[in-house]
């Protein structure tokens, strides 16, 4: 069976309940993991903890866990508790997170991102593992640390998220997998090629590094079509503010949108950034279209390297929850075998 994944947000438009029904629909459609993002608000960690309590069989990642609210210690705490309340059905995804969040909620200097990454990765890895490290870094100096026996019986696989391909080799020499994330299509391949030269510019076997990236996905039934549209566009429009992403967005082609979105953003244009966003880069980034058209854009990327497609539902306020259980049908096992 062909793996596949499912990106639940943490969303306040929903109840615990809710979103808990949702992670076991995932499950019984034979879904391989189920992924929640922390940014602000909810954590992560309380969810997943939730959700390893009403299922049984499906991984349970973190995609992503930011990595300056956190020390690596700590990090490796966590992913060893969730690795003992899952029955070790858990999966640590890493990312730096947004500069804006990470100095403006956090209170944190955003420095070195690159090499904060690769410290905070090593650390834990080698935590997990039941070593005792001693590291000298830039960001961390730590000595004889150890989690003990509460590492006994974790295999808990670290990934870590990248956008461009400074951070992509950087998975490819120190992770277990890469998580990528608004992909354009036709960039797919260039970037799953950097991260295996990568992993074997160190001794690696390429494919032992997992490739998962998220692909938002919206199953339409019918005349909600341009609803949902507007939706992404908005999504996408508003990335046009994070320096980060927008210069990401630049890399892969969609300048000319991100330059237009960012004037209107400039003057609280919400209409006008949305209307910037291309049918192009719509379909490059993202899916929309019924289940079979779903289906077979993932079976694209696929196709182009993209070994763990991780679809990520999206809605219009009214149907938050309908958006994600019909994304699940969509990719059921009946229709992957």
């Amino acid at each position: 069976m062909e793996r596949i994944g499912v990106r639940i947000e943490n969303d306040p438009r929903l109840s615990v309940t809710d979103l808990v029904e949702i992670a076991v629909a995932a499950e019984v459609a034979g879904m391989e993991s189920v992924w929640v993002p922390e940014g602000g608000g909810r954590d992560a960690l309380s969810l997943l903890a939730a959700f390893a309590g009403a299922t049984s069989r499906v991984r349970l990642a973190t995609g992503i866990l930011p990595i300056f609210s956190r020390t690596p210690a700590v990090t490796a705490m966590s992913a060893t508790g969730m690795a003992a309340i899952s029955g070790d059905r858990f999966m640590l995804g890493l990312g730096t997170g947004h500069r804006p969040i990470v100095e403006h909620t956090h209170g944190i200097s955003y420095s070195g991102p690159l090499a904060r990454m690769e410290e905070t990765v090593n650390i834990v890895k080698g935590l997990l593992a039941g070593d005792s490290v001693t590291a000298d870094g830039r960001h961390f100096t730590v000595s004889d640390a150890r989690l003990g026996r509460a590492t006994a019986g974790v295999s808990t696989p670290v990934y870590v998220a990248a956008l461009g391909p400074k951070m992509i080799a950087l998975a490819g020499r120190v992770a277990d997998g890469v998580l990528l994330n608004w992909t354009a299509v036709g960039h797919i391949a260039a970037s799953v090629a950097t991260l295996h030269r990568a992993a074997e510019g160190v001794g690696h076997n390429p494919t032992s590094v997992d490739v998962a990236g998220y692909v938002r996905t919206a199953v339409i039934t019918g005349a909600e079509d341009p609803a949902i549209r507007k939706s992404l566009q908005l999504q996408i429009a508003g990335y046009a503010g994070h320096p980060y992403y927008r210069n990401f967005f630049v890399s892969t082609g969609f300048g000319k949108e991100m330059d237009e979105a960012g004037r209107a953003l400039e003057t609280d244009d919400a209409e006008s950034a949305a209307a910037a966003i291309s049918g192009e880069m719509q379909s490059q980034v993202a899916i929309v279209g019924t289940a079979a058209e779903c289906r077979a854009e993932i079976e694209r990327r696929r196709g182009l390297g993209l070994v763990l497609p991780v679809v990520a539902p999206f809605a219009v306020d009214s149907d938050v929850k309908g958006a994600y259980l019909r994304v699940i049908d969509a990719f059921n096992r009946e229709h992957r075998v």
